[in-house]
């Protein structure tokens, strides 16, 4: 996660800003998660391959498409010289987001032979509170070395780069439940679920809805503190490490809670409390301590909230997976969700360049325009979810 997380989220958005990209390159960077469609395709090799084979390979590829990113001062220099390093930039994190989705294509139905239907969300609250105190002390070193070199990414990436490598290694040799039998499994099986199960369309448009807020609200907080209110690539980093506090100190409590009462009371109130903490970014305006701790507090809040709606999520998603074969449902949730998630940045990023083209002042007003619109949004994200109680 170390690997995937630095190369596809918070860390490339200020990367880019540096390189001199726009809210529309911003928006792009943001819907590559329609990779995602890649899964697919994918999915027809998890009843010749391992799953581990898929792993290794995915990640194998990964690594090679995110060489560009360590060589970060060169890119730099091509942007000061009016050279296309942006491209670079967006090509290569084209290129590691599409081979992770494909190797994420198996790692849910991975996971599902390893967890019993009564501990889903303990088991994933668990394992993401790992994940997340790693990222925790990443994105704390992180933000000491940016203060020291403000535009000194390249190092970052390369450790990142040698998580992912340490990956292959762990990763190999994990145990699976095998789904080879000699035939393909076609798409068209996947996207067939949509049409024969009712509770997984209403599934899919409640998180997909909140997915595609979330991944709007977040890279554009973070544009806004740095290009429209002034923040460092320092202080902003350290929303990053309030985000993974947020998951860390909520995760365990989040699965127990799903498991006693059920998902629909934590769709409700995460939904309706997150649309609460997104209005509130309306009041950031100036880059004052106090402005930066608000924020912080916002994204370690956010987090909380996001935590336990995604561990409500998988509950609700491991109880529709068959327990024999969940690779169908598992994969056609995941590219619908992102495929419908990853189109809402890049159209706020195309809409917000519009507006604020050739705008000296004002510019703020644009952003908490857009935040209040997507905190009605969130507001009712959970209604379609509300029948998941059991």
């Amino acid at each position: 996660m170390t690997f995937s997380l630095v190369f596809t989220q918070h860390l490339p958005t200020l990367a880019l800003v540096a390189l001199g990209a726009s809210e529309t390159v911003v928006g792009v960077q943001s819907a590559l998660g329609a990779a995602d469609l890649l899964r697919l395709p994918t999915l027809r090799a998890v009843s010749v391959l391992s799953k581990r084979t898929i792993l290794v390979a995915g990640q194998a590829a990964a690594l090679v498409a995110a060489l560009p990113l360590l060589f970060f001062p060169a890119l730099l220099e091509h942007a000061r010289d009016g050279g296309p390093a942006v491209a670079i930039a967006l090509l290569s994190l084209v290129g590691v987001t599409a081979w992770v989705r494909v190797s994420d294509t198996v790692w849910f139905p991975l996971l599902r032979s390893y967890v019993e239907p009564a501990r889903i969300g303990r088991f994933f609250g668990t394992l993401r509170s790992g994940w997340h105190l790693a990222l925790i002390f990443y994105y704390l070193g992180a933000s000491v070395w940016l203060a020291r070199d403000p535009l000194g990414f390249g190092p970052l990436f390369a450790a990142a780069w040698m998580c992912g490598l340490l990956r292959i290694a762990l990763i190999r040799h994990l145990p699976e439940r095998s789904e080879r039998t000699g035939q393909r499994i076609r798409a068209r099986e996947a996207i067939a679920l949509l049409r024969d199960q009712p509770l997984l369309r209403r599934y899919l448009i409640g998180v997909s809805t909140a997915a595609a807020v979330r991944g709007s609200v977040v890279p554009f907080v973070i544009v806004m503190m740095r290009r429209e209110v002034g923040f460092t690539d320092g202080q902003v980093l350290y929303t990053t490490v309030a985000s993974f506090a947020g998951g860390l100190a909520s995760l365990y409590l989040w699965g127990r809670a799903v498991d006693r009462v059920g998902a629909a009371p934590v769709f409700r109130s995460t939904s309706l409390g997150s649309a609460v903490l997104i209005a509130a970014l309306m009041l950031v305006e100036t880059a004052t301590s106090g402005v930066l701790a608000g924020v912080v507090a916002f994204f370690f809040l956010h987090a909380v909230l996001t935590a336990g709606f995604g561990v409500a999520d998988t509950h609700v998603l491991f109880g529709l997976a068959p327990d024999d074969a969940p690779a169908r449902t598992l994969v056609i949730a995941a590219v619908v969700t992102s495929l419908l998630a990853s189109l809402a940045p890049l159209f706020v990023g195309l809409v917000l360049e519009v507006w604020l083209e050739g705008r000296e002042t004002g510019r703020l007003v644009i952003y908490h325009a857009f935040f209040a619109t997507a905190a009605l949004v969130q507001a009712g994200a959970f209604w379609p979810l509300r029948e998941f109680r059991g």
